[in-house]
């Protein structure tokens, strides 16, 4: 495992790129409403990213054996997992979408983040599934310091999520993140305590839980990129990009739009390096 070390030029650029990240789901949010399309979202998230002066990681991006990615964003809608492809059907009111945004600065690194929207009023259930999510992705934040490990991470989503009756997807996990898009270490959403690569101060990553609301079993669709669930439930997922600092984390994804971190959250307090 080859795991990059950001000194500190490093984090620096990274947190520029976080926090533009963060930045343009700011900015689309007034207009993720009924009526929208994902093609719309599309395309604000785009001209945000182009007002910030960085450009999209995902419009083209081409791993062996995938076509290339066709939107600037991704955008899962409902039962969609990730990794769904902007479209021209509006959104309507109940719907759930998860809008993930990846940027590119001129220095070239990368900063990635996504956020779950409420399409007018949903159901209890898929309020609930959010919100659930939501605290999930911050108790396995709430792990980060030097000396943890990743298992202690993902067994803290895991544990939280079963126990509240939900499911979490396997196939797919957080990932390192610097001036590549993705780089080791793979950052699990279930484990064990005490096991995995150990947390050094420099690393940075993304934390960022599938949560299905019915069975954990996924499919992909044949457009080589739409992951969906099985059983047709819902799913949501939440993402941030953490730094490990001396003394603990700091998350490099949030800005003044950032939903409120859970009360529950006390790592906040000593997350400066």
């Amino acid at each position: 495992m080859s795991i990059t070390i950001k000194d500190d030029a490093g984090i620096a650029g990274m947190r520029e790129a976080c926090r533009i990240a963060s930045q343009v789901l700011d900015e689309i949010t007034p207009h993720i409403v009924p009526g929208i399309t994902t093609l719309d979202i599309d395309r604000l998230s785009a001209e945000s990213m182009a007002r910030h002066g960085t450009r999209s990681a995902t419009v083209g991006y081409q791993p062996p054996g995938y076509p290339p990615y066709p939107g600037h964003v991704c955008t899962s809608v409902n039962h969609v997992v990730c990794h769904g492809i902007p479209a021209d059907k509006p959104l309507k009111k109940g719907d759930i979408v998860n809008v993930d945004v990846t940027v590119i600065t001129e220095d070239g690194w990368y900063g990635d983040n996504s956020r779950m929207f409420e399409i007018g009023e949903v159901s209890i259930a898929a309020r609930r599934l959010c919100a659930l999510t939501f605290d999930a992705m911050w108790l396995g934040i709430e792990q980060v310091r030097p000396g943890a490990r990743l298992g202690d991470v993902g067994h803290a989503i895991q544990k939280f999520v079963e126990g509240h009756g939900l499911s979490v997807v396997r196939e797919f996990c957080g990932h390192g993140i610097g001036q590549r898009f993705h780089e080791d270490p793979q950052v699990l959403h279930y484990g064990k305590p005490g096991t995995g690569e150990e947390l050094v101060a420099g690393m940075t990553f993304t934390i960022e839980p599938m949560i299905n609301i019915g069975r954990r079993d996924i499919k992909e669709m044949p457009d080589g990129w739409t992951i969906v669930t099985r059983d047709r439930s819902l799913s949501a997922q939440w993402e941030h990009t953490v730094l490990v600092t001396p003394i603990g984390y700091e998350v490099l994804t949030l800005s003044d739009g950032s939903p409120a971190t859970p009360d529950f959250v006390k790592g906040m307090a000593h997350a400066a390096a």
